[in-house]
């Protein structure tokens, strides 16, 4: 269970760069992630200078769960650059997210307060899309 937290705060971590900085928010966010599913401060420092080869996780749950976490990352600084938009969206597609779906939650972004789509309507769009 260990190697698959560290691959989040790693994913986390590659979305966070994708425009070549991280900002304080970002890592901030990343932290709170971490703590919350039992990764130390030193793993995350480690995990910026090592991180892992990209893994997709085994059930539907885990990759969209992971897709809202690299949502709600890639605009906790409210900077949205296009290499992260890009980067979500293909990383998006490597988990086997529905094109559509990541093109809705992408267009719909900017409809919401801060561009953080709420919950329960990633729910609709993804039940939308996979039902």
């Amino acid at each position: 269970m260990s190697a698959e937290k560290h691959q989040i705060i790693s994913d986390m971590l590659s979305l966070a760069k994708a425009d070549n900085i991280m900002h304080e928010r970002e890592y901030d966010f990343i932290l709170v992630i971490a703590q919350r599913i039992g990764v130390s401060k030193e793993k995350v420092d480690e995990l910026i200078s090592n991180p892992l080869k990209s893994h997709v996780f085994s059930t539907e749950l885990q990759r969209i769960t992971q897709f809202h976490r690299l949502l709600l990352l890639m605009n906790v600084d409210q900077e949205t650059h296009i290499v992260e938009v890009n980067a979500l969206r293909n990383y998006g597609l490597k988990l086997g997210i529905r094109p559509e779906a990541i093109e809705q939650i992408l267009n719909e972004m900017g409809d919401h307060e801060n561009k953080m789509i709420p919950s329960g309507r990633l729910v609709e769009i993804f039940k939308r899309f996979y039902n």
